[in-house]
């Protein structure tokens, strides 16, 4: 069974093929620029690579494009497009629909009541949803809904202290997101540490970043709420903020409640703290060249962080893990140092060599330490190809 997980924007069509079976990675591509007389498109099978230039007009013609150099006569992995079982899509909010299910007009709905809190996911997924439906009938879409792991969450930790017909009405609840990679984190750490029961602390930083609590594999809080503007400041989002601050704002201003929730959600976060960039690699070199809001953008990232981290310390009782995962907690030795810094008092000690010579996976603790400190890459497609394939084998949907 082959399954081609999708990563969607506006103009950008992402995608990794697996093999089910062996759970192998067996092509990867992009077209970007969708909608420009000249779209950039690459798809790599093993050592080949196919790549080029030509208008590619929406989703439908950029997966097609893809298929075609997936079915390639001397270097393709497939017969046709028709060998693939599923595209599926690591999607963020159903709203009533959580979990994994097949795409249908009935969960499009659902998705398009949701997305004022997520307003830069569900639009674009919904449109590129209803058109390949439309140009790939014999394909079944199956969406995994990121707040699906989090469905484990005790009601202490998902409500909030709205009046109560808020949850039931309008869905006012902590529903979680980047469910895909902490499920992965789950998943790796049960392996890793070699034992059913276990405390985690999983750390997704990149563009957009968040914290989860998880114990026994399964997810018991989480940072991000209602929407993925929440928790951690993200790159352009702005995280936490208290509601009453858009009052004030909107009187002194007279600007309307939308005008001001599309520039926190696009110019607020690190980009808006620092007025640089939302990259954390561009403030990590403007701070050490002295640029101080640069640094103020990455100390409030940092003690973000640490609130969560050490509230989740507290929720679990204690952890055996702390993993760092995303572009940031990867690839970053200066923000792990900082997240780790003077925590000797609970358990973390950090190995200053190891932490700044490590990229794959692996540790980064003191000997002495009593949590053990992770590097853990990421593995959300292949999270979404599992999830994908196991709701069509019980539906009946399965094609080798």
């Amino acid at each position: 069974m082959k399954i081609l997980v999708a990563n969607l924007g506006s103009t950008s069509f992402k995608f990794r093929l697996f093999q089910m079976e062996q759970e192998q990675l067996v092509a990867h591509g992009a077209v970007e620029r969708i909608g420009d007389q000249q779209s950039r498109w690459w798809v790599q099978i093993g050592s080949w690579r196919s790549e080029g230039q030509q208008p590619v007009a929406d989703h439908a013609q950029a997966l097609q494009l893809c298929l075609d150099q997936l079915a390639h006569p001397q270097h393709g992995c497939l017969r046709s497009g028709q060998d693939v079982a599923a595209v599926a899509f690591k999607a963020v909010h159903g709203g009533r629909f959580q979990g994994v299910h097949l795409v249908d007009e009935q969960v499009l709905r659902a998705m398009e009541q949701m997305s004022p809190v997520a307003p830069a996911h569900n639009p674009p997924y919904i449109r590129a949803m209803r058109m390949l439906r439309e140009a790939f009938p014999g394909i079944p879409l199956v969406a995994a809904f990121e707040p699906n792991f989090h469905q484990t969450i005790p009601n202490r930790n998902r409500y909030y202290a709205v009046p109560y017909h808020w949850a039931q009405e309008f869905q006012v609840l902590r529903w979680g997101f980047h469910g895909a990679s902490h499920r992965w984190i789950a998943t790796r750490m049960r392996e890793l540490l070699g034992r059913e029961h276990y405390r985690v602390i999983s750390c997704h930083l990149g563009g957009s970043s968040s914290l989860c609590a998880i114990r026994d594999g399964q997810s018991v809080a989480t940072s991000m709420g209602m929407s993925p503007q929440s928790g951690l400041p993200q790159n352009n989002r702005t995280g936490d903020l208290d509601p009453y601050a858009l009052l004030v704002v909107m009187q002194r201003t007279g600007r309307s409640l939308e005008e001001l929730l599309q520039e926190l959600a696009s110019q607020g976060g690190l980009l808006g703290l620092s007025g640089l960039s939302g990259d954390v690699r561009d403030l990590e070199q403007a701070a050490s060249e002295g640029h101080a809001q640069a640094q103020l953008a990455l100390d409030v990232f940092v003690s973000a962080v640490r609130h969560y981290l050490g509230a989740y310390l507290v929720e679990l009782g204690g952890a055996e893990a702390i993993v760092l995962t995303g572009g940031i907690g990867q690839n970053s030795p200066r923000i792990r140092q900082a997240v780790c810094q003077d925590l000797q008092e609970l358990g973390v000690v950090l190995d200053p060599q190891a932490n700044e010579q490590l990229r794959s996976e692996g540790t980064f603790h003191a000997p002495n330490s009593r949590i053990q400190l992770w590097v853990v890459p990421t593995n959300e497609e292949l999270i979404v190809a599992r999830q994908a394939r196991q709701l069509l084998e019980e539906q009946g949907h399965v094609r080798s």
